[in-house]
């Protein structure tokens, strides 16, 4: 009986460290053959395996990408989630699925069709959406890189609040955005930036916890005064990275 309880315990610690090792398969998605250039040149700056190990990522999670642009972070998440977890893309989709989602190795990734009306406003870089849901709840974990600063306190609440209701609880939001000075009034040069203090406030208003804060990404000569488009900056802003929790 217990040599049966042994190979039993054995077996079952096999699963779990299975399920916790996500580095072969970040390094093997990023040197994917079908990967862009353009992709593997941001990769010593992007840092996505250190990135994802902050968050706690593991490789059968049920994990929701929102707003994934052209599929950067898609194409390093689909590989590691395929076999044991599940990758879901919300919120401005479009491009990413007509070129990406059709590829192979990325049947599984599903695109989750909401009533957010994802749209331009008025202001230039500002983006809105209506109060929706994502249709699916009890996810492991959200992340979003490099988002946040597109949208307004108000738009902001309205995606973090539907976060907030599609995660289990004890799940984490990880989330990646450009430095703003902290209380600095807006102006042309930060528009693609955040205040990480308001980021912080905005979601322990809605009841996040606060989990922790990784310095991967600070940079120190950024000077945090010009647009992240302009060239002294560009691929090297100073970004912060924050892990929030669902009670």
């Amino acid at each position: 009986m217990k040599i049966l309880l042994a190979l039993i315990m054995l077996s079952v610690t096999g699963l779990v460290q299975a399920a916790n090792e996500i580095d072969m398969k970040v390094e093997a998605a990023l040197a994917a053959e079908s990967r862009p250039e353009a992709d593997r040149v941001r990769d010593d700056n992007r840092l996505p395996l250190e990135t994802l190990n902050f968050f706690g990522m593991k490789d059968n999670m049920r994990v929701l990408e929102l707003l994934p642009g052209r599929g950067w972070y898609t194409r390093v998440l689909a590989p590691v989630l395929a076999d044991n977890g599940k990758l879901y893309v919300a919120i401005g989709t479009d491009r990413v699925e007509e070129d990406l989602l059709g590829e192979p190795g990325f049947e599984k990734v599903e695109a989750l069709k909401t009533s957010a009306n994802h749209r331009r406003s008025e202001q230039r870089g500002v983006y809105l959406v209506d109060p929706f849901d994502f249709g699916v709840t009890d996810l492991d974990m959200v992340v979003t890189f490099r988002n946040m600063h597109n949208f307004q306190k108000e738009t902001r609440d309205i995606i973090n609040s539907a976060v907030f209701k599609a995660l289990k609880s004890g799940g984490i939001y990880g989330v990646v955005d450009h430095t703003q000075r902290h209380m600095e009034p807006a102006n042309s040069e930060n528009r693609r930036r955040i205040d990480p203090v308001v980021v912080i406030k905005e979601l322990l208003d809605l009841g996040f916890e606060f989990v922790d804060y990784s310095d991967l990404h600070f940079r120190a000569d950024d000077e945090l005064e010009y647009e992240v488009g302009r060239r002294s900056v560009s691929g090297n802003t100073d970004r912060f990275t924050l892990m929030f929790r669902k009670p």
